[in-house]
């Protein structure tokens, strides 16, 4: 099996769950993982966005990891988010200093705030791949970082090395996207990162997608990902429309507020957070949990 193909398919980017003192909620981590696994997810990812990876010490970060790796028993691939910082050499550092036992790929976003140039954001992922003893795939989410990776960042990125095997791309530009697909390499994975536009994402030629609504309904994302990536499209379409009026109340106050709220409906953790973020309001609530409960 070529590295890349472990993580194709549907990709859930897992809550950090808390009790309502705020400390991290271990029973409620381990129910969540056995969900999203029986619901028949491809891989998981640790400490992305929406597992508040920000609100977290590295104490933290690294106990939820080991926990997670261990619970999960080798029976689905582990993408861990690594974030650390904006100033490369200080994030070379702490790819040098990690332990990457049991973690299948890192995933990294390129540097926010700064804003680099096409070239720094070359740059930067280029040094983190020297020292990374696992592939990496790339995150591009402007909207978050104020800073975009072209397409043709991403192509000269896949193409200069073996370590990068996938690019979660959160642009929300589709112009930009068909442009990655048209020239990646063969072995390069384009992963969606918005789940309302994974399906045309795929029906374009997409592989998958990093998703946040498969915390809740795994089965149905991980069902509609697999009909899609299959040809299966009336089927994949199916599937998207039952999900489709429900993610607008998972960002309306922004991630993962939402999914923290839809994740309390389902009974699988509270939706408390830890300041800056902060819960979704009652008022959202209840359209959420109204759209949700119109999903048989």
């Amino acid at each position: 099996m070529r590295q890349s193909e472990k993580f194709r398919g549907t990709g859930v980017a897992l809550v950090t769950p808390f009790s309502p003192d705020k400390s991290i909620d271990y029973t409620a981590l381990e129910n969540i993982i056995e969900h999203v696994i029986e619901g028949g997810v491809d891989y998981i990812v640790s400490l992305g966005t929406t597992g508040e990876a920000i609100t977290l010490s590295s104490e933290e970060c690294r106990d939820i990891l080991d926990f997670t790796i261990e619970k999960t028993k080798g029976r689905l691939p582990i993408v861990a988010g690594l974030f650390g910082s904006n100033f490369t050499e200080k994030l070379i550092g702490i790819v040098k200093s990690y332990n990457f036992d049991g973690i299948d790929a890192i995933m990294s976003s390129s540097p926010a705030y700064s804003k680099p140039s096409q070239e720094g954001i070359y740059e930067h992922y280029m040094r983190i791949q020297e020292v990374s003893p696992i592939p990496i795939i790339i995150y591009n989410v402007p909207g978050r970082t104020s800073s975009n990776v072209q397409a043709s960042t991403v192509v000269r990125l896949a193409e200069s090395s073996e370590k990068f095997v996938a690019v979660k791309e959160a642009s929300g530009d589709f112009e930009q996207i068909m442009q990655i697909l048209k020239n990646r390499p063969d072995d390069f994975l384009v992963l969606s990162g918005d789940d309302p536009i994974t399906l045309p994402m795929i029906a374009c030629g997409a592989d998958g997608g990093i998703s946040v609504i498969a915390n809740a309904y795994p089965n149905e994302f991980a069902s509609m990902t697999r009909s899609a990536v299959q040809g299966d499209l009336k089927r994949a379409k199916q599937l998207s429309d039952l999900l489709l009026d429900i993610h607008p109340w998972l960002y309306i106050e922004g991630n993962p507020s939402g999914i923290k709220a839809a994740m309390e409906i389902r009974g699988l953790c509270t939706r408390a957070m830890r300041i800056p973020l902060t819960e979704l309001t009652d008022i959202n609530f209840g359209h959420l949990k109204a759209a949700m409960q119109q999903v048989r």
